[in-house]
């Protein structure tokens, strides 16, 4: 690759991330309309917002599919923490709301 060609690749390959990025966000906000679902469900029927059990059978997981994906496990397990921690956020808004 000629130094011509840097620009329009690097542009190339930015589409592609931006793409991935709309992606990603779109997704997050399906996966928090489930969520809410849950939470909602949750304190209905006088739940405890948090279920360290199904927490952590999620870490394992998404650390076994990060692993598989050739992704760091370390940075998604990190991810997955910060997900869950606001989906326990809202889950407590909800519960109490009831």
């Amino acid at each position: 690759m000629n130094d011509l060609d840097v620009p329009a690749e690097l542009a190339r390959l930015r589409g592609t991330i931006d793409n991935i990025d709309a992606a990603l966000v779109h997704l997050l906000a399906e996966r928090f309309k489930c969520t809410q679902q849950v939470g909602a469900l949750k304190a209905r029927s006088g739940l405890p917002p948090a279920d360290k059990a199904r927490e952590e059978r999620q870490i394992t997981r998404l650390r076994s599919l990060a692993t598989d994906a050739g992704l760091d496990p370390v940075f998604a397990e990190k991810f997955l923490n910060f997900v869950i921690a606001e989906v326990i956020h809202h889950h407590e808004r909800l519960a109490e709301e009831k």
